[in-house]
Parts: C-alpha cells; sequence; structure tokens
C-alpha cells in the first residue's frame, strides 16, 4: 500500500466516478483502475462496487475511507508541521547549570520568543549539571546547552559570560576583621563546596590541588542558591562565582586579594550538526547577548 493508493481511493470515493477522478489526480484511466485493483488485492477487500457508469463503495470501501481519511490528515499535519519548522516555528531544546535559572535563560528567552519572527517557537527546558547537559546535547535530545567549559572537540563553545570568583562568609564571621582576603583562608574554616560531578566542583578540586590548598569541605551543594543558604548560617565559608542572584545581605563577600580567578560560561551545541532554523536563530541572537566577544574569551586552563 502506497500513499498514492490512498489519496486514488479517496479521490474515487469523493467523484464516486473513475474517469472524474482520473481527470482530478491528471493520471489516465487505466492506471488508476489497475491502482485500485492491486490495492483491493492487498487488502483482500472489495472497495468499489458498479452502479451504472459510477462506482459506490461497498461496507470494506467505507470502513477503509475512514482510515484512510486520518492518514491523508495525519500527512497534511506533518507537511504542514514541517513547513512551520522550516521557516519560524517549532521547539527548541536547551539545558542549562543551575546559576542561570533564576534570571539569565528566562530573561533571554523571553526576549527571543518576544520578537516577531519568532512568535510560533516553543522551548523545553533541561536544567542539571554541565556533563549531564553535554550528554543530552551530544545524544540530540538538547539542541544547545549552557555550562562550563570542556575538552571535546565534538562541541562548538562560545563564552556568554564572565563572574569573578569571591570568597563568602557568614555575617559577623571574624574574617570582618582582615582588609583583605586570600584564598589561603580556605584552609581554616570549613568550606562548602560543589557537587563533585559539576563543573565548578570539578574546577575547584583542581584549583585547590594547583595551589597546594587542603580544605575542609564539610557539605557540598549542587548550587550557588543551596551554598549561599548554608553560609548565612554559619556552615562554614565558600568561593563562588560573583552572580547577581547572590543576597549580600545574607552574607558577606570578599574580594580575593592574592590570586584573580575568572568563571566563564559557555553556550555549546554540536559541530557542524544540523539545526532548525529556529535554533540557528537563538544560537546567533545569544551570541549577539553574550557579554564576551572572542576577542575578550582567555582560554581556561586545562
Amino acid at each position: 500500500m502506497t500513499l498514492n493508493q490512498i489519496y486514488y481511493f479517496r479521490t474515487i470515493a469523493n467523484y464516486e466516478n473513475y474517469r472524474k477522478a482520473a481527470e482530478e489526480l491528471y493520471i489516465s484511466q487505466p492506471s488508476l483502475s489497475r491502482s485500485i485493483a492491486l490495492l483491493e488485492t492487498e487488502l483482500g477487500v472489495l472497495l468499489f462496487e458498479k452502479n451504472g457508469r459510477c462506482v459506490s463503495l461497498t461496507k470494506g470501501g467505507r470502513l477503509f475511507l475512514e482510515y484512510a481519511n486520518r492518514i491523508i490528515e495525519e500527512c497534511e499535519n506533518a507537511k504542514n508541521k514541517m513547513n512551520e519548522l522550516a521557516n519560524n516555528g517549532g521547539k527548541i531544546d536547551i539545558g542549562y547549570v543551575f546559576p542561570l535559572a533564576l534570571h539569565y535563560i528566562p530573561h533571554n528567552v523571553r526576549d527571543f520568543l518576544n520578537k516577531e519572527e519568532n512568535k510560533n517557537v516553543t522551548f523545553n527546558f533541561f536544567q542539571n549539571h554541565t556533563s549531564a547537559i553535554a550528554k543530552k546535547v551530544k545524544s540530540g535530545e538538547l539542541d544547545v546547552g549552557f555550562g562550563g567549559y570542556m575538552e571535546n572537540g565534538e562541541f562548538e563553545f562560545f563564552p556568554i559570560l564572565s563572574d569573578e570568583i569571591v570568597l563568602i562568609a557568614p555575617k559577623g564571621h571574624e574574617l570582618e576583621k582582615k582588609e583583605s582576603v586570600s584564598i589561603q583562608e580556605i584552609n581554616h574554616y570549613p568550606v562548602i563546596g560543589y557537587d563533585r560531578e559539576s563543573w565548578l566542583g570539578n574546577y575547584t578540586k583542581q584549583l585547590y590541588k594547583r595551589l597546594s590548598l587542603h580544605p575542609n569541605i564539610v557539605v557540598e551543594c549542587p548550587d550557588e542558591h543551596s551554598i549561599v543558604a548554608l553560609v548565612s548560617e554559619n556552615f562554614g565559608i565558600a568561593l563562588v562565582p560573583k552572580i547577581e542572584e547572590i543576597d549580600e545581605n545574607r552574607v558577606d563577600i570578599y574580594k580575593l586579594s592574592d590570586i584573580e580567578l575568572v568563571h566563564h560560561t559557555f553556550m555549546f551545541w554540536i559541530r557542524d550538526r544540523y539545526h532548525l532554523p529556529a535554533v540557528e536563530r537563538f544560537i546567533e541572537y545569544m551570541k549577539q547577548k553574550g557579554a564576551l566577544s572572542a576577542k575578550q574569551f582567555i582560554e581556561p586552563e586545562k
């Protein structure tokens, strides 16, 4: 059974006449008759019976017409959806790390959708660590990811944000007495760290090793919000990117005096993979919105 045969069958059913149906379909009447005969043989059911110069549907034909209408309707829906995807519409699947969830992603996605050419676009959101996001981008479940930098030639990376890494401590902590704060203070107090599976968890682990620091990490957290909550209740101090969501009314923020640390956040996607036009527009839009340009970006330490 072919889609053409289904279209042929429905056209004959509509006209109840092979000659008129053949004219409508721009094929010869003998070709149309052969096609329907083959369809009836495959189905094992007679679809039409002669009625003078016309034909009428058999009981089996009436039942098959119900299915034919559904099939053709679904084909038309699929065609319309593909046309929509090829032009202005479609769904964009993105994944992002926790610090971007409160403002950055919602704000920029809303700005993108407010543009007239994107009014038919929809989004699907996934929030997790960089490694989990990258896995879904690689498999094709996500179109674009936002997170840390990885050594992987399959991905294309574009820097979008740059945040200074600072030390945070509870209000009233004895660090208030110091004019400047060294990163060595990490050795002297309990530390709230990041989950080991997260990009920042791995980054800080490598940083401590490189600087010969041996912090007493008492708790590991998935994001800055939970870290700030624990620091504010005097569970320890922490190193975090200075993002706008860190509430200075809950914790004190200290610039490091002896080292300059910067955390870069990237947008990434699979290199040379085909993307729907809507996804390409979103990537270009986010590039324009990125806080860093390629000239400003400093390759992260390996």
